[in-house]
Formats: C-alpha cells, structure tokens, sequence
C-alpha cells in the first residue's frame, strides 16, 4: 500500500507544479513590474525542461535502478522549491523552475516505470486507473489552493507548500525496495541504445505514438478554452473555471469507471468501446459547431470522459510490449504524449477559416481514428501483440 500511495504521489508532481502557481503569476506581475508574457515564461520553461528530462530519467533508471534516480530526483525537486520561494527576480525564478522541472520529471517518468515493476494484471490496471483520477484532481484543485493561499501568505508559500508534499514522497523514496532486478549497463552510448531497440520494437511504437494522439483534443481544449470562453461566449473568469473544472471531472470519472470494468471485463473491448466514444464525441461537436457553450461543454465533456476511460488501459497495454528497460519505455510513452500535445496546442493556436471549436472537434476526430484503427486490426487478426525483448 505504500508504494501505490507513492506511485500516486509522483503522479501527481507536474500538474501541482503548473497549476498551483497559475493563480501567483499576475501577483508576480505587479511585485516585479513585468508584462503577461515574461511571468509565463517560468510556465513554458518549466514545461520545456520537463519534456526533455523524461527522455534522461528513464534510461538513468534503467542503468543505475528506480530507488537512486527517484531519491535523486525527488531531492532536486526539493531544492528547486526552495529557490522559487526564495526568487527575488523573474529571471532567479526562471532558473529555479528548471531545477524542480529536472526533478518532477523523474517523479512523472518513475511512476509509471514502478507501476510496470511492482503491478501486474489487473492491479496495474487499477493503479493506471487511481493515476487517471490523481492527475485531473491535482489540476482541478492546484489553482483554488493555490489562489486559498494567496488571501493568506505570500506566493512564495506556495513554493514552499509543495516542498513540504515532495518531502512525504521522498520519505516514501527511502522506504522503497529496489524492483529492478536486472539493471543495464554502460553510459549514454548503452543508454541511446535502449532508445534505438524501443524504436525498433514495432509493437511498442505503432501503439505509443497512436494512443498518444487521443491527447490531441484535450490539449487543444487545455490551450483555447479560455478564448473559447471568456472572449467567445463572453463568460466571467469564475464561470470560465467552473467549465474548466467540468472536464476535469470528466476525466475523473471515466478513470474511475475503467478502474471498476477493468476488474471483470477484458481490457480491449472497454479500450475499443472508450475510442469509439471519442470519436463519436468529436463527430458530434463538429457537427454541432460549438456556437453556444452548452453545443461545445457537452461534447468536449463527453470525449473527455471516454479519454480518462482510455488512459490507463492504453498505458497498461503499451507497457506490456517490453518486458526489460521499462523506465527507458515509460519516459518515452511520457514523452510523446507531451509531444501530441504541444503540437496541438500549437494548431489550435494558428489562424484558421473554422472557429476553434471545431478544429478541437477535428484534431478530436483524427486522433481517435488512427487507434481505433489499429484496435480494428488487431480485432480481425484475432491475437494480441506479444510483448518484445526491448
């Protein structure tokens, strides 16, 4: 039980790190005297840093085991706390949020390596599935604690308040066993490799990167939804973050389905019900067109669901395709789901002919189509993907 709470715990480092700050960043503004755009880069550096580190820990993990690499991590994140608590410049704190990104990789890439290690069958479906809940829990209630904090404390309390959460995990890093019985060997040559044997593994790859894109639709929502609703719809900001907080319920619940189904049903038809369900959401919102709030929430609630369902089945059935390097495996599943979504934020951004309702609607659409395709195939074939020696 100590190392699910765990698990759960590392889980559920990036979001608090993002989305607790979120409410501090125009305090900043007026302390520091900077624009909008100078104050987020501690967001876009943070998620910068964050993004290429998972690619670091898990061969680190591989090589020299989970406990030191997650000890490590979990300290620097630590410290990275403490020097954004102690900025006293937006530059300093630039500098800190790389640190503690550095270590909430290690914590992001590590908990779904352990839950690989130490989970089989259906407990690391369950597990997969608690992550699915975590992780939305965190971003729905990071920036009302953190905004609780604000009428309180300085912002740097802030800061220091997640410090305090990392030293409970790094309590629960001590009391860890060692899973990795078999470590790697070598140094960045080896660990390059592993990455190369990933890429070759067929498998692994086809089912990493299509499943991946299921992210296109939410994180296009993540990047125009406050466009969509408070200039589109001409929503208040407090309205704007009850809709918000609606997806994240969403997500929250589809996770928590697919803990309960997982247990008696076979984990390919909920997989193959769950994106059929997006895709359905997506072709629904397209046709709608998202000129009201009710037109775009009730879609984009829907296809959030289906989406939490999916998660921790596709993570859990991608992990079954390696039986060594797990952490190498993990980190880079993180990875490009972290690339999915930058690219579709990116998209969503641009200046297109069609309101931006429906190209989340489109990007919705194609990237469920291409899963569900492979799921069909693989239907029709009649057999799993037996897991690889990568």
């Amino acid at each position: 039980m100590t190392n699910f709470i765990l698990i759960l715990m590392l889980a559920g480092f990036p979001a608090l790190s993002t989305d607790m700050y979120l409410p501090a960043i125009p305090t900043l503004c007026t302390i520091w005297g900077i624009p909008l755009a100078q104050a987020n880069l501690s967001l876009v550096v943070f998620f910068v840093c964050f993004s290429a580190f998972l690619l670091v820990h898990g061969p680190l993990s591989d090589r020299f085991g989970r406990r030191p690499v997650l000890l490590f991590g979990v300290t620097l994140y630590i410290g990275g706390c403490l020097l954004c608590a102690a900025a006293n410049s937006i530059s300093m704190l630039i500098a800190a949020r790389m640190v503690q990104a550095v270590g909430a990789a290690a914590a992001s890439a590590l908990s779904l390596a352990l839950a690989k290690d130490l989970y089989e069958g259906n407990d690391r479906k369950k597990l997969l599935a608690y992550i699915g809940v975590i992780v939305p829990l965190c971003t729905m209630a990071a920036p009302t604690v953190g905004a609780m904090m604000l009428s309180f404390f300085s912002w740097r309390a802030i800061f220091l308040s997640q410090g305090v959460l990392a030293l409970a995990a790094l309590y629960g890093s001590f009391l860890l066993r060692e899973p990795l019985d078999e470590r790697g060997t070598g140094g960045v040559r080896e660990a390059l490799g592993r990455y190369r044997d990933l890429m070759r593994n067929r498998a692994y790859m086809k089912y990493a990167v299509s499943f991946s894109m299921l992210g296109f639709a939410f994180f296009g929502f993540i990047a125009a939804s406050s466009d969509i609703y408070i200039t589109g719809f001409g929503m208040s900001a407090q309205t704007y973050g009850a809709y918000f907080a609606f997806n994240a319920v969403a997500l929250m619940c589809g996770s928590l389905l697919c803990s309960r189904l997982c247990v008696s049903f076979d984990s390919r038809p909920i997989l193959l019900t769950s994106v059929s369900g997006m895709l359905l959401a997506a072709a629904v919102m397209f046709m709608l067109g998202g000129e009201t709030p009710a037109r775009f929430a009730l879609p984009m609630f829907a296809y959030t669901f289906f989406l939490g369902m999916s998660r921790p089945l596709s993570n859990h059935m991608i992990l079954e395709q390696v039986n060594r390097n797990s952490g190498t495996a993990a980190s880079l599943l993180t990875f490009f789901f972290f690339v999915c979504g930058a690219a579709a934020m990116e998209l969503v951004s641009l200046d297109w002919w069609a309101s931006k309702p429906l190209i989340i609607a489109v990007l919705g659409f194609c990237g469920a189509a291409v899963p569900l395709a492979l799921l069909v195939s693989q239907r029709r074939a009649g057999k799993a993907t037996p897991p690889s020696a990568a």
